[in-house]
């Protein structure tokens, strides 16, 4: 009898034809879910009698409870290699493997730019106006070349940014509670003295940090308002390093020009949050590691991960 794998939030419908399934496709019967499951007693209902998941990042969390539910399940495979809504303790007890994907960073650094590029040119609002027989011109651009770009963290994807950053003539500099001078230098941008000199002096501010407890709510609102009014905040990386009360009271009052977002304290998120009609706010639905590339990664290696697991032999063990 073949197992059963559920595949969840497949909006796109593309899990099953963006990688090659044949190899497991004797001994695994493939669900996917084009729909988002929001409550622990969907998913569970869902997943029932499934031996093996797919899920999408850090979109589902996985929590012990949840895994007592579903006593089937001999293997979870999460895109990426790092999982912070995963109970991996639960997931041993339960007997279940855990297993990841490897993830492009290539992705995300192109995003933050489309978001970043998109506000100081008035993308949005200039296109939408053309469509819909609005005003020729309403918005004045701000330039990049000479501007300063200030970067909250400089790892993998943050001195990628940079890299274009540099390229656009600006001046980069950057802060994270670890970054040296050494690593700033060979990235060939400047260490900002502290985290509110680096926001008082950019002209666009992204983040690139990792979600943990000394980056938590990083950003309040005393930080938000040492940001200059001509100020932009781009967060490609994680909601919660943003107080996202803080954030929509400072679009509200006009004290920064505008936010680039891409991840949010829910999601999907729902069709009624503030953020849906936040003012001076460029919002897109957590596309930073959606692209062509990285899902042919992701389920590809997810098909690896089920044939390698079949065999006795997983790889790729997350936990």
């Amino acid at each position: 009898m073949k197992l059963r794998c559920a595949v969840l939030d497949d909006f796109q419908s593309v899990a099953t034809t963006v990688a090659d399934w044949s190899p497991v496709a004797d001994s695994v019967d493939v669900v996917t879910f084009p729909r988002h499951f929001g409550s622990e007693d969907e998913l569970a209902a869902a997943l029932e009698g499934f031996e093996i998941v797919v899920t999408l990042r850090e979109r589902v969390a996985f929590t012990a409870s949840l895994l007592a539910r579903l006593p089937a399940l001999r293997l979870l495979i999460a895109s990426g290699m790092r999982n912070s809504v995963i109970d991996y303790a639960a997931a041993e007890r339960h007997g279940v493997t855990v297993c990841g994907t490897a993830s492009s960073s290539t992705p995300p650094v192109e995003h933050t730019w489309a978001l970043l590029l998109g506000l100081a040119r008035g993308i949005v609002p200039e296109a939408t106006a053309l469509r819909e027989g609005g005003p020729w011109q309403s918005t004045l651009g701000a330039d990049l070349h000479g501007s300063r770009l200030g970067l909250l963290g400089l790892g993998k994807i943050g001195s990628r940014v940079a890299q274009v950053g540099l390229a656009f003539g600006m001046e980069v500099t950057a802060w994270s509670q670890n970054l040296t001078k050494e690593r700033a230098e060979e990235v060939g941008v400047g260490l900002a003295a502290s985290k509110e000199e680096l926001l008082a002096s950019s002209d666009f501010v992204s983040i690139h940090l990792a979600l943990g407890d000394r980056t938590r709510g990083l950003l309040g609102a005393a930080e938000l308002g040492l940001m200059r009014p001509t100020g932009y905040l781009v967060n490609t990386s994680r909601a919660a390093i943003v107080d996202q009360d803080a954030l929509l009271a400072a679009l509200h009052a006009g004290t920064i020009a505008g936010a680039g977002v891409d991840v949010f304290d829910i999601e999907p998120l729902p069709a009624d949050h503030p953020m849906r009609t936040a003012p001076r706010l460029l919002a897109t639905p957590h596309l930073g590691y959606v692209s062509h590339s990285n899902y042919r990664t992701y389920y590809g290696q997810a098909v690896e991960d089920i044939a390698a697991f079949l065999a006795g032999a997983p790889v790729r063990r997350l936990g």
